[in-house]
């Protein structure tokens, strides 16, 4: 018997750190978008990267998404709805186009354009946007793009132009 509970001790020791563990790193609450279910989303998420910015990836509770950090300063939903043709401002970053909405003063959400499903990565300013976006491209870059940002100059203004956002 005393065998016995020699050989269960270090497995028990070993149960109580990893119960530990776990209850200290919560996962972080989010919303899965409608479309979270595509397979594209899993792809993408597969190959989130395990750092930005020195953040590490953290566990979330909703398909098709990813946070980093920790409190949570990057969060990334996949499969929101796929925009159109817009006037907000679009950035290319490692070839992967993205919306930007700067209307809140603490972070920036970022909406991948040409893309479907499209992704959305709220970045708060505590972090760099560039960065983050850099980071994420790769994983972002398995969904192939059927439409590019456009340069305003570049586009006719007659009545059966197609406005596409600036670049």
């Amino acid at each position: 018997m005393k065998l016995m509970r020699r050989r269960m001790a270090p497995a028990a020791a070993m149960f109580l750190v990893l119960a530990a563990v776990a209850g200290c790193s919560t996962a972080v609450p989010m919303r899965p978008a409608e479309n979270a279910v595509d397979p594209l989303c899993a792809e993408i998420v597969v190959r989130l990267p395990d750092t930005i910015d020195e953040h590490s990836i953290r566990v979330t509770d909703a398909q098709g998404t990813g946070a980093w950090g920790d409190p949570a300063v990057i969060l990334l939903t996949c499969g929101v709805d796929v925009p159109g043709p817009s006037t907000q401002r679009c950035i290319t970053i490692d070839g992967v186009d993205w919306l930007v909405d700067d209307s809140d003063e603490d972070r920036g959400v970022f909406t991948t354009y040409g893309r479907d499903p499209a992704v959305q990565v709220v970045v708060d300013h505590v972090t760099s946007d560039s960065n983050a976006l850099n980071e994420l491209a790769n994983a972002v870059g398995v969904n192939p793009a059927s439409r590019a940002c456009t340069d305003p100059a570049d586009v006719s203004t007659g009545d059966d132009a197609v406005l596409e956002p600036e670049g």
